[in-house]
């Protein structure tokens, strides 16, 4: 048993058919998630409850 060579491979140059869909497929994929992480974000990422800290560290010890 051998391995291909490029000129085995039908769509060596060329994505067509079935590999295309998938491609683009995954593209969409991709597009789709990352605007909703976009929107996510933008939505929930104003924090109104913080609590505000006064408090400044003079010196922090080791042991």
């Amino acid at each position: 048993m051998s391995e291909p060579t490029l000129q085995d491979i039908e769509d060596y140059n060329t994505l067509k058919g079935e590999k295309r869909r998938v491609v683009w497929a995954v593209i969409i994929a991709g597009l789709v998630i990352g605007s909703i992480y976009v929107g996510a974000k933008a939505m929930f990422s104003d924090v109104e409850d913080t609590i505000p800290v006064n408090d400044t560290i003079t010196k922090i010890t080791t042991k």
